[in-house]
């Protein structure tokens, strides 16, 4: 089969690397022909807009709706924004009818691609599928009114437009059945990891590591994602640690990510005094990440409990599962479930800085029940690796338009 994958972002992107890419990775490792028609969150620095990687066929034709330089996330002016969308609109649609395809699968109901995979699919008469993994109109940061409820009416009328939808978590999928879209039509995956990613770790690249930020003797607390207060609550991980550190000196965190509130979010930990024990470590290559749970004691998915956390499936998660490392997040959503009904991870109350910070210094604190943990993951983490749920994804294409 012939699938092209249309995405508004980049595959280092939490999507891209999560979701779109594993995905279409190992669509590729069973003998089909994929091609991902992406955006690039800095087109004018990219040097190959065309690559193949591990067979699959990747085309960068335009910029993402933002610009992302560093560490940090810029937004465009509302005309350049204007100009930068339309532009890239429309190249994904010259190429998405231009690529030999027997599917078009469109990764978020975002207006670029869903436009695009419309027009495709008038213009070539394929199959469109759609897919599902956040709640795009909560979880966005918008300048202006309309640019929400432009994207909240491509959210709510894209899905009745296409043959099937594959989405990420329960919540997402009962939605979906309230906006009017069959049972049977609804394929549910979470998010998992590439095996690979995490197969082969290098031990003396972990102790420069931790040479370099000086982590020995140290409890080391980890949050790897994205540094924006809209969708992550990294101000209530900074609140619950300033709590754990009155009692517990040793402990450090380390914040992986970048994101338009880093600056922000690095001033008011200098106002707190806690540049020595807050490292923010910014953006690392993909490649880099396992490295970083090896160096953890505990990693930390906060969240309040909203929309937002509800529609999410955190790969941060899934990550920590087969990466070893035990994990503290709010019960909310699919966290019970995603963490083997709460065996394989500390659930506490969601938005509750003294809650969370007491659940992460019960695993700090007390080596057996991180050990515990460590052991509960192990017995489910395989379930999460993408070459186990891609069997699970390919069922959308079974369904007949």
């Amino acid at each position: 089969m012939k699938i092209t994958f249309l995405l508004t972002q980049s595959l280092e992107s939490p999507s891209g690397l999560g979701r779109c890419w594993p995905v279409a990775k190992e669509m590729s490792r069973l003998g089909h022909d994929v091609t991902i028609l992406a955006l690039h969150h800095d087109l004018a620095s990219l040097k190959h807009r065309f690559t193949i990687i591990e067979g699959v066929k990747v085309h960068y034709v335009g910029q993402m709706h933002v610009l992302k330089k560093g560490n940090t996330k810029f937004y465009f002016s509302t005309p350049r924004l204007l100009w930068i969308t339309a532009l890239a609109t429309w190249n994904l649609m010259k190429a998405a009818i231009q690529v030999p395809t027997d599917v078009y699968h469109i990764c978020k109901p975002h207006p670029m691609n869903g436009l695009a995979g419309l027009f495709a699919k008038a213009f070539r008469r394929k199959r469109v599928f759609l897919d599902c993994d956040d709640y795009e109109a909560i979880s966005n940061r918008f300048a202006w009114r309309w640019q929400q409820q432009v994207v909240a009416w491509f959210e709510d009328h894209l899905p009745k437009s296409v043959v099937g939808i594959t989405t990420n978590t329960r919540f997402m999928a009962k939605r979906l059945e309230h906006l009017g879209c069959p049972a049977d039509r609804i394929v549910y995956v979470p998010n998992g990891v590439d095996r690979d990613r995490f197969s082969s770790i290098n031990n003396a690249e972990v102790e420069t590591l931790r040479e370099r930020f000086n982590l020995y003797d140290r409890k080391v607390i980890l949050y790897v994602g994205t540094i924006s207060l809209t969708n992550h609550a990294v101000d209530l991980l900074i609140e619950a640690f300033r709590l754990i550190h009155q009692t517990e000196k040793k402990a450090v965190l380390m914040l992986v990510g970048g994101g338009e509130d880093y600056d922000i979010l690095r001033s008011k930990v200098a106002s707190l005094g806690l540049n020595s024990h807050i490292l923010f470590i910014g953006r690392v290559p993909a490649a880099q990440v396992p490295l970083y749970y090896r160096l953890a004691d505990v990693s930390v998915d906060p969240v309040y409990d909203d929309l937002v956390a509800r529609a999410r499936c955190p790969l941060k998660i899934v990550e920590s599962l087969v990466a070893g490392v035990p994990v503290v997040t709010g019960d909310v959503g699919d966290r019970y479930e995603l963490l083997g009904k709460g065996c394989a991870g500390k659930l506490v109350r969601p938005g509750d800085p003294y809650a969370l910070a007491s659940g992460i210094l019960e695993i700090i604190e007390n080596p057996s029940q991180a050990s515990q943990l460590r052991q509960a993951a192990e017995s489910i983490r395989s379930k999460y690796y993408w070459d186990v749920l891609i069997k699970d994804f390919m069922h959308i294409y079974n369904i007949s338009s």
